[in-house]
């Protein structure tokens, strides 16, 4: 009996452990599903404000050449640069107007030559250094005292110091928040030219500690501040916690993502591998807008893509070759087919929405009779040879380069020219240009600061050759009509000038001018606060998701 007692015991005590075990089971699993289900619907309409998205993957076209702004004129590396520097001058969110940036206010004499800048207090350096105006002397000491092979400065102010046309005589701190600039002679965009992408101000402390290294090193005093960089693949940003602009920036992370091809880029914007990217072909428009999950984003034009001819080399240093190839593209034909329609056929170097636009100018039509007499003219009636460069990176004013550099090799061919297409990587194929080693080759400019300037003697004038006139081409009346320009603060006059200007440079054809873009961007639909810079650098402090 007592075995019999004993084992009933000892049987109920193990059931009673199963059940525990099941029941423990059903409270780590279906019950607490069920409490989860049951609890205020509130909690599960309206998303944890700690759960919205606060990292952005912008996916871009090609790599940034370098981090140090004032090193380059490519448009990749001011796309993250004006994240991380800022200019004395702000332009509009959407514009060229003047705005307060890390000056508050300027003044200017009465004779255009001394112009003194307030600057903003209380703004730090990356690193926790302030910012002050012998900051300010010292980055313009540093530009100053460079060299074309080091910095682009000299295209926007006339050479460096001591040159002839140097257009800043001395910048000086009068105390710790006002600068003043004393000019050698007027200059127009001076103001403008100060907002510019290059001219971000740089931590002179971590200049000092950099040394060369200082372009994969950047410390200046934006919105975000720089991680890291893997080269041809991300730059990743962070937000500045210590920013001077209370509540911003809205975004904890950024990271530039290169993709080259546009397709593909679309397809990682679908998958979710990025949030927002640019270069949107125009034919992928109507999947875009039927995608609920994703809007497009339009940029304001100011741009132009164009077909350089390196003039120093033959035969494009004849002009009448020049002329005859200007005749032999269809420039809507390729608007039509790359464009969908969201571009212009260019007749100008500059866009026609600038003050100082010659509309007056009669364009080269398409017209392939009109080229070959123009070749026997120059002795070339059976064509000849050459080298066509083609972008491997999508730009907002070239949507594919390969394809646009096939349309105009079949053209030329009609004429009995061999073109072959050639390319290289993006650093390389600017590099390799801009010394002149190309016959011909696809650019395009995205302007800096809504100036006829910024077109005409950064890119035309013989003081910009091996900087951004990469045809090399020189010619001493546009020269002086384009200094005359710069000189003069009369709008009306500065506007005649530029008018003068394009008929020389009509007349010589150093390029082919093609297209004037309308870009587009894509993005997640939830992305907002984002406003398209014409400039094509997008400053993304107050880019958020809902």
């Amino acid at each position: 009996m007592m075995k019999k007692n004993l084992f009933l015991l000892v049987f109920m005590v193990l059931i009673s452990i199963v059940l525990a075990g099941c029941s423990g089971s059903n409270e780590t699993g279906t019950e607490n599903t069920e409490d989860t289900n049951k609890e205020d619907p509130k909690q599960t309409e309206e998303k944890p404000a700690e759960d919205v998205q606060k990292e952005l993957v912008f996916g871009r076209g090609g790599d940034s050449t370098s981090l140090d702004p004032i090193t380059t004129t490519e448009g990749e590396s001011f796309k993250v640069t004006v994240n991380i520097f800022e200019t004395l001058i702000n332009y509009g969110e959407q514009d060229t107007t003047l705005q307060p940036g890390l000056a508050t206010e300027w003044n200017v004499s009465d004779d255009a030559l001394v112009f003194t800048l307030t600057l903003r207090e209380g703004v730090k350096f990356h690193d926790g250094t302030d910012f002050n105006a012998d900051a300010v002397v010292k980055n313009f000491e540093r530009w100053m005292n460079g060299d074309s092979d080091q910095f682009p400065y000299y295209t926007m102010f006339g050479g460096f110091k001591g040159d002839e046309g140097h257009v800043i005589k001395e910048v000086k701190a009068l105390d710790a928040k006002t600068v003043e600039f004393t000019l050698n002679r007027p200059q127009a965009p001076f103001l403008k030219n100060l907002a510019m992408s290059p001219f971000g101000i740089a931590s002179p402390a971590a200049l000092e500690q950099y040394g060369d290294d200082f372009s994969k090193n950047p410390v200046g005093t934006g919105p975000f501040k720089f991680v890291e960089w893997k080269e041809n693949d991300r730059i990743v940003l962070e937000k500045n916690q210590d920013y001077w602009m209370e509540g911003y920036p809205k975004l904890e992370k950024v990271i530039f993502k290169a993709i080259p091809e546009n397709s593909a880029r679309l397809n990682a914007l679908i998958t979710g591998e990025i949030d927002l990217m640019d270069g949107v072909n125009p034919s992928d428009l109507t999947q875009i807008e039927g995608n609920a999950d994703l809007q497009t984003i339009e940029r304001p034009s100011m741009n132009v893509g164009y077909l350089g001819f390196t003039v120093n080399r033959p035969p494009f240093d004849n002009k009448l070759v020049r002329q005859a190839l200007n005749h032999a593209i269809d420039k809507q034909g390729i608007i039509d087919a790359f464009y969908g329609g969201l571009a212009q056929p260019a007749k100008n170097p500059l866009p026609p929405a600038l003050e100082g636009y010659n509309d007056e100018i009669e364009e080269y039509p398409y017209d392939l009779e009109k080229a070959k007499a123009l070749l026997a003219e120059a002795g070339f009636a059976d064509g000849f040879e050459m080298e066509l460069w083609a972008m491997p990176v999508p730009r907002p004013y070239m949507p594919d380069g390969m394809k646009v550099a096939e349309v105009i090799q079949s053209s030329f061919a009609e004429l009995g020219i061999k073109a072959e297409i050639v390319t290289y990587d993006w650093a390389t194929y600017l590099d390799k240009a801009s010394k002149g080693e190309a016959d011909a080759f696809l650019l395009g400019w995205t302007g800096d600061n809504g100036d006829a300037d910024n077109f005409l003697y950064t890119l035309l004038d013989k003081d910009s050759i091996g900087s951004n006139n990469y045809s090399y081409y020189s010619n001493d009346e546009l020269h002086d009509i384009l200094i005359e320009a710069q000189t003069n603060a009369d709008q009306e006059v500065r506007n005649e000038l530029y008018k003068q200007a394009q008929e020389i440079i009509r007349e010589d054809a150093p390029w082919v001018p093609l297209v004037h873009s309308t870009p587009l961007l894509a993005g997640k639909s939830n992305l907002k606060g984002l406003l398209p810079h014409p400039t094509g650098s997008d400053i993304l402090t107050k880019v958020e998701f809902e």
